[in-house]
């Protein structure tokens, strides 16, 4: 069963599925991975910060965990 990661997740809780996710994170730009606000922030309040697409990131990090 793969694992579903979700826009009301937090950084925090994908980085403990999985600490490889980082690098998906880091690609669509959001470098502050181990920030406080990693910890409190969901996916999509983060993504919105940053200027990211977080439909395009949360796409990417679920295509992974399907892959694994």
């Amino acid at each position: 069963m793969s694992k579903k990661v979700t826009n009301d997740m937090t950084i925090a809780q994908v980085l403990m599925m999985d600490r490889s996710t980082a690098s998906i994170f880091m690609k669509h730009g959001m470098h502050c991975i181990g920030c406080p606000a990693s910890s409190g922030e969901s996916i999509e309040e983060a993504s919105a910060v940053h200027g990211i697409n977080a439909d395009d990131l949360l796409r990417d990090l679920n295509e992974y965990f399907e892959k694994k």
